[in-house]
């Protein structure tokens, strides 16, 4: 175990500056001041935060460290860190390390024992969150699913019993299937859909993801974040043979196998599945 004070004494830090998402008058004046003292400034894309610096009159040298270069980049920035230079980190928005290039440069700084601190700023996650209307008390955050159809229908499906509200991110060409997968998968729970946070066209979209499964694609523009109710296992409800059918039906009309609109239906409604595929075929 370590255990010490990250400003006490003169050894330098590895700053991770949270950046505004959206509205650039979210930039803390904290993080100014640190991105004002730093001699580099390292950044998941230098063009993106070169902008963001030049706005707010910063001028310092830039060190790239993205995705496909982080382990090498991670190198450099600790050694100009253990050699008495300063730096600061910052991903394009939000938090570096949270769905973005900074975890592989943070286990780097840590493993030869430089000290690394966070300056606050927004995050897409919790503003979707405490606006959604959702449980805030448990949450759990996932961030992208995967592209491909079968491995997101397969991540959703080992969610599908967490009781926490879960926190996802997506993007506008994704949007339409992964709003279907969670709709097949979850059941029509209650969900939020936040879309450009913080900017001039922020929305937030209330309703049960069958409603929002049928949102035209189209009108879904920028990074998003969906908020979706967790399991409730403490109720078991009590349903008519008339509810089961219309929401096995509900998913074959937008799609789903039967198989897989039965498998949901015994899942969510808590009824074998069995009687449900009996049920159906006799109606």
């Amino acid at each position: 175990m370590k255990r010490e004070l990250n400003f006490e004494g003169r050894v330098n830090i590895l700053y991770l500056v949270a950046t505004p998402i959206g509205n650039l008058e979210d930039m803390s004046p904290r993080a100014l001041k640190v991105l004002n003292e730093v001699e580099y400034i390292a950044a998941e894309d230098t063009r993106t935060s070169g902008l963001l610096l030049s706005h707010f009159g910063i001028n310092k040298p830039l060190i790239s460290c993205h995705e496909h270069n982080e382990e090498e980049a991670s190198k450099k920035i600790t050694e100009l860190l253990s050699t008495g230079h300063s730096v600061a980190y910052m991903s394009d928005a939000g938090y570096p390390g949270i769905s973005d290039p900074g975890e592989r440069l943070v286990k780097a700084a840590l493993d030869q024992d430089i000290k690394v601190s966070v300056i606050s700023g927004p995050s897409a996650l919790l503003h979707a969150l405490v606006a959604s209307g959702l449980k805030s008390d448990h949450f759990y955050f996932h961030g992208f699913l995967e592209s491909r159809d079968a491995a997101r229908k397969n991540e959703l499906q080992e969610l599908v019993n967490r009781p926490e509200t879960l926190i996802f991110y997506e993007a506008p060409h994704r949007i339409d299937k992964t709003l279907k997968g969670m709709f097949e998968v979850f059941g029509d729970r209650r969900a939020c859909i936040g879309r450009e946070l913080t900017k001039i066209h922020e929305e937030y979209i209330r309703g049960n993801l069958g409603e929002l499964s049928q949102i035209d694609p189209a009108t879904l523009r920028g990074e998003m974040v969906i908020v979706v109710e967790g399991c409730n296992t403490e109720i078991t409800p009590v349903v008519s043979d008339e509810q089961i059918v219309k929401f096995v039906s509900s998913l074959t009309d937008v799609g789903i196998s039967t198989k897989d609109a039965v498998r949901q239906a015994s899942l969510v409604l808590k009824v074998n599945k069995n009687y449900i595929y009996k049920l159906y075929h006799t109606n």
